[in-house]
């Protein structure tokens, strides 16, 4: 049996996404440091909301890595 994700609301998704677009050689699978660049990048004043944002970019950071990871050993 699969374990279900977090749920995570769009507001989080498009803004992690958008960041990566922006900068994508900026972002790391660091939770740290992605959480100091999402505060350098946008107003987020609320800091759950920007470890919400760092969290999903670590994990999207995380999937692109695993992704390269398999494609390389094809």
């Amino acid at each position: 049996m699969k374990a279900w994700g977090k749920v995570r609301t769009e507001l989080v998704k498009k803004l992690a996404r958008e960041l990566v677009e922006r900068f994508p050689d900026k972002f790391t699978t660091d939770f740290e440091n992605n959480k100091k660049l999402v505060d350098t990048f946008t107003n987020i004043s609320s800091k759950k909301l920007r470890n919400r944002v760092a969290g999903y970019i670590t994990q999207l950071q995380n999937q692109k890595k695993q992704n390269k990871l398999t494609n390389e050993q094809k």
